[in-house]
């Protein structure tokens, strides 16, 4: 594993460089109408806050409105990763053709963001965000299950900034605790809004009998409640150091003969191939490359491929 990349160690404001995805879907109602609609996270790569924005569907219009609104809040954004969904990959193109001069080409590359799309079928390379979205996603869909069909849009909203709010007050820092002379936690809400006060706690109690009442906040607020006990037992117990490793692997170079791993496929029958480019990073280590074979040209990760034959 290579040193942490610039992007992850540079001292800049929350959100210049950042990671995203999308995850859902999550039922509301509109009326006598069961609709679909998704989230939107944002992982700050420097501080790990995240923010959450709803979608109303996985089209590129709908993307592009909660990347706005997100610019609109958290302010301009110097570089943006993904994986190349379909709605991403479209907004990228989309921003493209409405910035085809070159003046404002140049001025975008020094001011305004960058998409940078990940290799296709390599999730793992953007586990800074992919972690935190599987985290929120799996307690999330556990909680909503409690009152399925029952919140509307903007209570679906709600919910969303509620358990951002949370997220973000999960510490980056260990204190010693046997210490009382000991600095308070850094959390991602630290960093945001320069307070050290927690956020607002909830105005009461809530129970289960809430989720089937007419005050839609309170049904709100006992989700909220729900997703913070087992946000707390199911990901910050968990939290713990792991090694890297450091083991020196052969690059793969141009020429040499790999298998293509395909899920989708029993391995008697993963595709032969050649490399016939290599990108190496900053660091000169390659992790992505174009692979040529019998039937196309793929881009794979290298995690993806078997070497056969060294040339």
């Amino acid at each position: 594993m290579a040193d942490l990349p610039q992007e992850r160690v540079e001292p800049t404001p929350p959100f210049t460089y950042c990671g995203m995805d999308c995850f859902g879907p999550f039922m509301v109602k509109q009326g006598r109408k069961e609709m679909k609609r998704y989230g939107l996270l944002f992982a700050c790569m420097c501080s790990r806050a995240i923010h959450i924005e709803m979608l109303d569907d996985l089209s590129t219009d709908a993307f592009i409105n909660g990347l706005r609104c997100f610019i609109a809040i958290r302010g301009a954004v110097r570089q943006i990763r993904s994986d190349q969904g379909t709605n991403f990959v479209g907004a990228k193109n989309e921003f493209e053709k409405a910035f085809s001069s070159e003046k404002i080409c140049a001025f975008l590359s020094k001011k305004h963001c960058d998409f940078v799309l990940n290799a296709p079928s390599a999730s793992h390379t953007g586990g800074v965000w992919e972690r935190q979205i599987r985290t929120v996603r799996s307690i999330l869909n556990s909680v909503l299950l409690l009152c399925p069909g029952r919140l509307d849009d903007s209570s679906l909203r709600t919910v969303f900034y509620e358990a951002m709010s949370i997220v973000n007050c999960r510490p980056l820092t260990v204190s010693e605790i046997d210490n009382p002379d000991s600095l308070e936690p850094l959390t991602p809400n630290h960093i945001l809004t320069g307070k050290t006060t927690v956020p607002l706690p909830p105005p009461g109690e809530f129970v289960r009998e809430d989720l089937f009442v007419r005050k839609r906040w309170r049904r709100v607020q006992y989700l909220i409640e729900q997703f913070w006990s087992r946000w707390k037992r199911e990901y910050l117990a968990q939290v713990a150091l792991r090694q890297k490793w450091h083991g020196v692997r052969r690059n793969i170079l141009e020429g040499d003969i790999v298998l293509v791993k395909d899920i989708d496929l029993p391995r008697s029958q993963w595709p032969l191939g050649r490399i016939v480019r290599a990108n190496p990073d900053d660091d000169g280590l390659v992790r992505r490359v174009k692979v040529k074979t019998q039937s196309s040209v793929l881009e794979r990760s290298v995690h993806k491929l078997v070497l056969l034959v060294e040339m």
